[in-house]
């Protein structure tokens, strides 16, 4: 049996079905962003956990000069270690077909025969080496996709000054690169920097690593303490040259991996919960007026017994049911766009399997979220309809009470026409309900405003590492030290115009507890191709002593200019010194420090020594050097600019602009729903005035002017405002995603404020044709009724 509350909610339901329309749709935005965004989180670390532990990824990691293979048993003996992988790992030249050039390999040992070991490998394709085959080899995925290179293809190496063909005979996979990237790099060129891995017997005698090791991996006992572990270690290593061990978390691709999903799980709380919160705001706007308006229809109910509880329970189902049908909609549309994003992933994240994880928990959670929103929504609206007393719901509203206002008094009334004088009059005199129009316009242009942000940091900070700091044209670096003849030597390598030399050692930096691992770079204080850079986007010239600190090492370190740090040395003669922090400087991507490259030298106590160098180059002869650096034994690895700002505008292209291209469609979803609920509400609460002003003789023209015109008149109050709460969210937002491996700029272009004024402005255009189109059906006969 059909109730008169439910006859009365459906009647309602068709009544509203413009504004819940708009309502569900603004709900479906915030729950297809949260699970879309939550199930991507659990899939990647579900899977990462997986990989992890069932290829026996390491927890601790060293690198040393050489040691004997007889100091692992020393190794074994350290309490809280549970297993021991000693490897040769080297750094070479490659010369990969189809590449002009030159890319960067890192060679890494395995046994002879496959056996469980730790950062195991998982073959995609191919077979495993063979024993006694020199000549073989397995390569990352990620470099044999970029260079489309299939089992069976060749590719050159230097090894040890030698030119050796390498045979591909299988694709692998490793956890140890998920995330996989050079030394030093923080982006991925995939097609210039590869992983190939070739037995322990062939790899150890070419660099005279027989029966000896330079690279060890261990894992640990449950219960085993890891700074403790790395301690013993370190001081066993010292004397084989230990570059300092370090754990799990330092290691670059499962930083990086843990970095992206820790995002992740932060994107997945608050962009949601904004989209929700406007929801759950544009909800009180219909609801609440709604409730102004159904003053009669309240009061009946309650005459004829229904009891407060009843009442306020049918405004809530009204706000339920079109908040349902958002929550439906958005959970379908997360739970496809959540496997799109994940399976987006895959490209750069390298694992065996990506497994999607949407569980019957979080379609709970969602739900719960939802209702939650429009409980919150509606408690306000709920709460006045219950609380209205029969006899005063009754009586029509009594009228405003109006008085001079600041126009009259000034005067101004009689330069404007009767319809702007309307329009004035109506906003001054119901300040808040323009308030709250304004405010919910201005939550429309600030989530537009969010939605763009991304490409514009992304932009920025593009710009700001490939423009204004690092303006070279390739980076030359060498296997070992060289001297400073050797940037002479590549000054006279075809078509370099410019070299600029620069000096990395690996090092400590420890302030009381706090300690970061990190290279320690010498820079020449007049250097053009590699730049320091402060807030202005000005050069900082390098000071002849003292540390110039990246301000998010200096935040970690909690270091400002004038306190000194102890820098630890992690390579040859190994020496501890103090030394002041004498800068900072503005930098987005990794964390850095800095030494004039003569002090760097000083230090170390050498002779003037080199790492590499930053070229500039004529790009008609760019072939012809590339073609040199191939063949030069001293040459570890070349990067060329153009090529890693190629790869990173692609990788971005694959993940951040596709999120934010999705975001900025729910924002302009989200956008239409306020603006266009606001019209529909001043058009419910108006209704009566505007007939009205029919009767007394005004055009349908003419009071299509006074509602629209009072709307357009809001929505430019609201455009500033509106403003000013977009870049507050991105603030907060930049705030929350700051990592230490890059961090987004608070950078927001003219184009993305004039894009939110566009939509917003569209939403208005299109609303105000929808709203005039109802206002030619206004019931004139109605008005010329007595309300008692």
């Amino acid at each position: 049996m059909v109730t008169a509350l439910t006859k009365m909610l459906l009647r309602d339901l068709w009544r509203l079905r413009g504004q819940l329309t708009a309502t569900a749709l603004v709900v479906a935005c915030g729950v297809a962003s949260f699970v879309a965004a939550w199930s991507t989180y659990q899939s990647l670390l579900y899977s990462q956990d997986t990989y992890y532990r069932e290829f026996r990824f390491a927890e601790v990691f060293a690198q040393l000069k050489r040691a004997p293979e007889s100091l692992t048993a020393r190794i074994r003996e350290i309490p809280g270690v549970a297993a021991v992988q000693t490897r040769v790992v080297m750094t070479v030249t490659l010369d990969v077909p189809g590449l002009a050039e030159p890319a960067t390999g890192r060679l890494v040992s395995v046994p002879e025969r496959h056996e469980p070991m730790l950062n195991d490998l998982f073959l995609r394709q191919g077979r495993y080496v063979e024993p006694d085959r020199t000549d073989e080899a397995l390569a990352s995925e990620a470099f044999a996709a970029a260079n489309r290179l299939q089992v069976g293809d060749q590719i050159g190496a230097i090894i040890n000054g030698r030119w050796q063909p390498l045979r591909i005979v299988g694709i692998a996979l490793s956890p140890e690169y998920v995330y996989e990237v050079g030394g030093g790099a923080i982006f991925p060129d995939n097609r210039r920097f590869g992983v190939l891995w070739l037995s322990r017997e062939t790899l150890g005698p070419a660099f005279n690593m027989t029966g000896a090791f330079n690279d060890v991996a261990l894992a640990l006992a449950p219960g085993a303490s890891e700074p403790e572990v790395i301690d013993r270690l370190d001081r066993l290593l010292n004397r084989y040259g230990g570059l300092g061990a370090y754990g799990r978390n330092d290691q670059i691709s499962h930083h990086f991996l843990t970095d992206e999903i820790a995002q992740n799980r932060i994107t997945a709380t608050y962009v949601p919960a904004i989209f929700l919160g406007v929801a759950a705001f544009l909800l009180h706007m219909v609801l609440s007026r709604l409730v102004s308006t159904r003053r009669r229809e309240i009061a009946i109910l309650k005459a004829f017994g229904y009891s407060n509880f009843t009442v306020g329970r049918h405004y809530l189902k009204l706000a339920l049911a079109g908040v349902a049908a958002g929550a439906l909609l958005g959970t379908a549309g997360g739970l496809y766009l959540g496997a799109q994003l994940t399976d987006l992933y895959q490209d750069y994240y390298r694992f065996p399997a990506l497994y999607y994880r949407a569980g019957p928990e979080l379609i709970g959670l969602a739900a719960l979220i939802s209702a939650g929103a429009a409980a919150l929504g509606a408690l306000f609206a709920v709460r006045r309809a219950v609380t209205l007393p029969p006899a005063e719901a009754m009586r029509p509203e009594p009228p405003a009470r109006f008085q001079t206002g600041l126009l009259e008094r000034l005067g101004l009334q009689r330069l404007l026409p009767p319809s702007a004088r309307l329009i004035l009059r109506n906003i001054l005199r119901r300040r808040w309900k323009a308030l709250l129009s304004v405010l919910g316009v201005a939550l429309a242009v600030g989530i537009l405003v969010v939605g763009r942000f991304f490409l514009d940091a992304v932009n920025y900070l593009i710009a700001f590492q490939f423009e204004f700091v690092h303006r070279d044209d390739v980076t030359v670096v060498f296997n070992n030290p060289l001297s400073p003849r050797a940037r002479f030597e590549l000054q006279r390598l075809p078509g370099v115009q410019r070299s600029e030399p620069f000096r990395s050692v690996p090092v400590r930096l420890r302030a009381g507890h706090r300690t970061r691992r990190l290279e320690l770079t010498g820079l020449h204080d007049r250097g053009e191709l590699w730049r320091l850079i402060d807030r202005q986007l000005k050069a900082v010239a390098l000071p002849p002593e003292g540390l110039v600190l990246n301000a998010t090492l200096a935040q970690i370190l909690a270091v400002s200019p004038g306190d000194t740090l102890t820098v630890e040395v992690l390579e040859g003669a190994r020496p501890v010194r103090r030394l002041p922090v004498v800068g900072l400087v503005d930098e987005l991507v990794g964390l850095q420090a800095y030494l004039d490259i003569h002090a760097l030298n000083r230090l170390l106590r050498e002779d003037a020594a080199i790492s590499g160098a930053k070229l500039a180059v004529d790009p008609a002869a760019a072939p012809q050097l590339y073609a040199e650096l191939k063949r030069m034994p001293a040459v570890a690895g070349v990067a060329v600019r153009e090529a890693m700002l190629n790869s990173l505008r692609e990788l971005l292209t694959q993940s951040v602009i596709i999120s934010t291209v999705i975001n900025i469609v729910f924002a302009c979803v989200i956008a239409f729903g306020m603006v266009y609920n606001g019209a529909r509400i001043a058009l419910s609460e108006r209704g009566h005035e505007l007939a009205s002003l029919r009767v007394l003789g005004f055009s349908r023209r003419e009071v299509a002017v006074i509602l629209l015109g009072e709307q357009a008149v809001l929505t430019l109050l609201a455009i500033p405002l509106g403003f000013l709460l977009g870049y507050g969210l991105c603030a907060f937002l930049v705030q929350r995603l700051a990592g230490e491996l890059y961090r987004i700029p608070l950078v927001i272009s003219g184009a993305t404020f004039l894009f939110a004024v566009g939509v917003v402005a569209a939403a208005a255009l299109l609303s105000g044709l929808l709203v005039a189109r109802r206002l030619q059906h206004l019931d004139l006969i109605a008005v010329l009724k007595a309300q008692e």
